[in-house]
Order: C-alpha cells, then structure tokens, then sequence
C-alpha cells in the first residue's frame, strides 16, 4: 500500500507537468460527450488517463497471436518466436482517478462505420496499426476483412462495417528525395507523404526515433531546409523544423470538426538497465533480454537523454498549433514496461543472433499481444467517449 501511495504521489506530479496532455482532454470531454454517459468513471472533471500502475489481471491479454496470424510481424510476435514467460501479458493500465473501459472491438467497428483509420510514421507506428486490427478482428472473426501490405502504405478493411484501418510509414514525416543519388530529407516539405493523409476520418501520428539515428542507420543523406543542404545539424533544431512543417500542414489542410488527429508521444527504449537498476553491471545484463515484470516506483522517472529533450519539441510544437493535435502521452506509462519488448524474440533474428542477446535484442518495439494493445486502448477511450 505504501508502494502505491508513493506511486500516487510522484505520479501526480507528472500530470502536473502534462497540463497541455490534460488540458485536450478536458476539451474532448466537453465537446465529444458520450450520449448515454461516459464509460469513464472519475472522481474529478477530468480523467488524467496517462498517471496510474499497472496492475496484474488475468483477463488480459484481449487476444492471442494465434487470432490474427496473418497481421503479426515476426518481429513483434513473440510468443510464435519463443519467448517462454507470458507474465507480461497480465498487466492493465489503471489510471490514478478513473478505469478505463475494456476495449470492445464490435463497439469500434459499429461506431466508425464507413471511416477510415491512418497511423502514419514509424515502426512504432506500424506496431500500434497491427495491435488495433489485432484488437478488432478478434472480436468479430467472422467478418470480411482485405489487407494489402505495402511500402509505404498498408492497408486493413473491415468490409462488412466499410471500416478501413491504414498504416502509412513516414520516419520523419516529412518528405524524403532522391537527388543525384543522394536521400534528401526535406525538413520543410510534406507535399507528397501528406497527399496519402487527406481523405482519412482519423490520423495518428508519431515520429521521433528515426532523428537520433547515425552511421548505417541513418535514413538521410543531406538535410535540405531553406533552399541550403546540409550533411548534418543539431538533431533536435531539425526536429522541430520537420514538426512545424507538420503542423503547420495540420493547421491548414484539416478540418477538426470533420477529422480527429492524434499524436503519440516517444515511446522508450530499454538498452540500458541502469535506468532501472542501479546495481546493473555490464556481466548482468545489457538491456531488455530477460527482464519479465514491470519497473517498480524507483524506475518512474526515465533517465534517458534523447527522448526528454524531442518530448519537450513536440509539446511546444503541438502546444502553438491552432487546432492542436491530442497527444497519446504514452513515454512513462511505457517506460515501466521493460518487460514488453521482443528482445530476441523476434523471427528478424537468426539463431546465432538469439544466441547473442548483449548484441541482438530489440528493446525498441513491443510484443504483440502487449503494451500497444494498452496505446490503443487509451486512443479508443479518447477517440469514442
């Protein structure tokens, strides 16, 4: 009990920190008002769905991989690929002064009827797209459904409701050119990715990993901003110019009382363990592999560099917007879950990989079913009540 009363507390003092997150949420409520009630049961106006614990329940998961074999990447399907424990299957998300309701994949379809979904940015992206079809389809398997996977769009249609539910992958979301051999990321320019946004009923978008990346695996060769290229800037001043060329199109391209547009905020990785385990020493562990249960009250506060700081970009920007976007604030609410990520249990990994886990293990994506089924869980509560 005194475990969760600390909890509380510091907990708090993050939606503190979150007014812009709570402030949109208390405008939904007052402008999207569920017509027989909400589901949201509060004891305040305004449910701070981002602050809670995770609690253990052995209703969840909501589905199986095996429900939906055909939508699972290998790299997210753990359990197919070997992982041996399913505790971190059971946990639920319970905000501090409000339950969420349980996700109700018929609810969905019946209420987005003749609509279309579109989740547009990275694999985080593609990894929230999968876990939403997932969620739906096992809750109405017989349906008719079409899917088309593609580069850079992927397609999912419920056609017996006319629901459409689209993955569309933009790293950056701005544009990226070839020219003359060269990948030129255009950091004021989002023309050509948007023209595949605009007929979409809801828009989820997200970015943020791809700006830190160097060496192989960056995706750009030069920047292009005003006219000027250049090999490299301040990663961060970079972002930001990408994120205003976002909202500014946001801004001026959608009509909030036609389309609903969401941003969901970075989600963390687990590579390293001092973050959650100060005794950590290189001849224990270096990342994710074998962790099997959430971070406790010490590891609420994530410690890592990088993402703090885009956070801090992508509040401000989504702060000035005239239309602002509501942003999903999953980073610490995800930064407990160390326990969620395939590690080496994904079908990318080849057996010598496996049998490498300090160089192999994916500590950035999330096990399906897990974590991103909660993601959408709060997109569902925020989008329908």
């Amino acid at each position: 009990m005194a475990l969760l009363c600390c909890l509380a507390i510091l907990c708090l003092a993050l939606v503190q920190s979150h007014s812009a997150v709570i402030m949109s949420l208390r405008n939904h409520h007052k402008t999207h008002h569920h017509s027989s009630g909400p589901m949201i049961h509060t004891n305040q106006t305004t449910c701070a769905m981002f602050a809670g614990t995770w609690v253990q329940d052995d209703t969840y998961p909501m589905y199986q991989s095996s429900e939906c074999p055909l939508i699972i990447d290998p790299e997210f399907n753990c359990q197919m690929y070997g992982r041996p424990d399913s505790e971190y299957l059971k946990y639920r998300w319970r905000p501090l002064n409000c339950e969420l309701p349980r996700f109700n994949g018929i609810e969905f379809l019946l209420k987005m009827k003749g609509k279309t979904v579109m989740f547009v940015g990275d694999s985080l992206g593609r990894n929230q797209w999968e876990s939403l079809v997932c969620l739906i389809y096992s809750a109405a398997p017989q349906t008719q459904t079409q899917m088309v996977k593609g580069d850079p769009l992927s397609t999912f249609k419920f056609l017996d409701y006319g629901v459409t539910v689209q993955y569309y992958r933009a790293p950056y979301l701005v544009d990226i050119d070839m020219m003359e051999g060269k990948r030129v990321l255009r950091l004021q320019d989002i023309s050509e990715n948007s023209n595949a946004w605009r007929s979409a009923d809801v828009l989820s978008f997200n970015t943020g990993h791809w700006w830190s990346h160097t060496g192989a695996l960056q995706g750009w060769d030069y920047m292009e901003s005003g006219g000027k290229y250049y090999k490299d800037m301040d990663r961060l001043a970079a972002l930001e110019k990408g994120m205003r060329t976002w909202a500014n199109w946001v801004d001026t391209n959608i009509d909030p009382s036609r389309t609903r547009v969401f941003f969901l905020s970075i989600s963390p990785t687990h590579y390293n363990p001092n973050e959650w385990n100060e005794g950590a020493s290189p001849t224990t562990t270096k990342n994710c592999y074998g962790e099997t249960s959430p971070m406790t009250v010490s590891g609420i506060a994530y410690t890592g560099t990088t993402y703090p700081d885009q956070m801090r970009v992508m509040d401000s920007v989504i702060r000035e917007m005239r239309n602002p976007a509501f942003l999903l604030d999953i980073t610490m609410l995800s930064e407990l879950r160390k326990d969620g990520h395939p590690s080496i249990y994904s079908g990318d990994l080849s057996p010598g990989q496996r049998a490498n886990p300090d160089r192999s293990a994916d500590c950035s994506h999330w096990c399906l079913p897990g974590l991103p089924d909660t993601w959408n869980q709060l997109f569902y509560t925020t989008l329908l009540f």
